[in-house]
C-alpha cells in the first residue's frame, strides 16, 4: 500500500450515482480510511461483470489509486456471503447509511464504525430488535463523532438513578425532573447497552432523534420519512 494506491481495503458501499454514459461514483464506508468517494469507470456497460457486486450492504474488498480526492476504483471482489436484505430491515440499513454519509468527513478513518456498522447490518438482516438495533448503532456513531453523551452521571455528577426522571440537555447531561421524558432505566441501559423495554425504546428515540436534528441543524433524513410512510401503511 501506497499513498497513492490501496489494495483490498474492507468496505461497504454507503450510495452510488451515475456519472457519465458508463460509469458511477459510488461512496464507501473503508475499514482504515473513513468514509470515501470512487470512480467506477465502464461498470454501467451491458458486459460489465463489476456491477452486481456494487450494491448496498455487499462485503467488498475494493483496490484504488489516484491523487486527487475522486479515487479510481481498480478492483472489487467480495469478503464474505451475501446476505438477502428484505423489509423494513432494508430500509432502516439506507438509514444507517445516510446517517453515516451525513456524520462521518471524508478520509477520517474510524475503524470502530466500520465494526459498529458490520454489527449493524448483520442485525438487521434478522429483522428482530430492529429499533433497538438502531439507536445502540446511533449511540456509537455519535459517540465516535465526538458528540457522546454522559448516560451514568447527572449533571450534578451524581450516578443516574433507575428510579427516577430526568430532563437530558445534549450539552449539559440529565438533570433529574419530576417532568422529565427520560428515565433513569433508559440511560442506564442505554449506556450499558442492555436490552430496552418497550418504553425505554420510545424514549430513547425521542433523545436520539432530539440529538441527530440538532447537529444536523434541523436537515431531514430522506431515508427516514420514507421508513416512516412504510410504517403508517403497515399500521392501517
Amino acid at each position: 500500500m501506497t499513498d497513492n494506491n490501496v489494495y483490498l481495503q474492507p468496505a461497504y458501499i454507503l450510495a452510488q450515482r451515475k456519472y457519465r454514459e458508463t460509469s458511477l461514483i459510488i461512496d464507501l464506508l473503508t475499514r482504515d480510511f473513513g468514509r470515501i468517494s470512487l470512480l467506477a469507470k465502464g461498470v454501467r456497460k451491458a458486459k460489465s461483470k463489476t456491477a452486481g457486486l456494487l450494491q448496498a450492504f455487499n462485503p467488498l474488498k475494493v483496490s484504488y489509486f489516484g491523487k486527487s480526492d475522486l479515487k479510481i476504483l481498480s478492483h472489487v471482489e467480495m469478503s464474505g456471503v451475501h446476505e438477502s436484505f428484505q423489509g423494513i430491515g432494508l430500509y432502516c440499513g439506507f438509514y444507517v447509511n445516510e446517517l453515516i454519509t451525513c456524520f462521518l468527513h471524508q478520509y477520517d478513518p474510524h475503524p470502530e464504525v466500520f465494526d459498529y456498522y458490520e454489527a449493524c447490518i448483520a442485525k438487521l438482516i434478522t429483522n428482530a430488535n430492529i429499533e433497538e438495533t438502531l439507536r445502540f448503532f446511533e449511540l456509537d456513531l455519535m459517540t465516535a463523532c465526538g458528540y457522546g453523551l454522559i448516560l451514568d452521571y447527572d449533571t450534578n455528577n451524581t450516578q443516574i438513578n433507575s428510579e427516577l426522571i430526568y430532563q437530558f440537555d445534549l450539552e449539559q447531561g440529565a438533570i433529574a425532573a419530576s417532568d422529565g421524558l427520560i428515565s433513569g432505566a433508559t440511560l442506564i441501559a442505554l449506556n450499558n447497552r442492555q436490552k430496552l423495554t418497550n418504553q425505554s425504546l420510545l424514549e430513547a428515540k425521542l433523545l436520539m432523534r432530539k440529538m441527530i436534528a440538532t447537529y444536523m441543524n434541523g436537515k431531514p433524513l430522506k431515508s427516514r420519512a420514507v421508513i416512516n410512510q412504510i410504517m403508517q401503511h403497515l399500521e392501517k
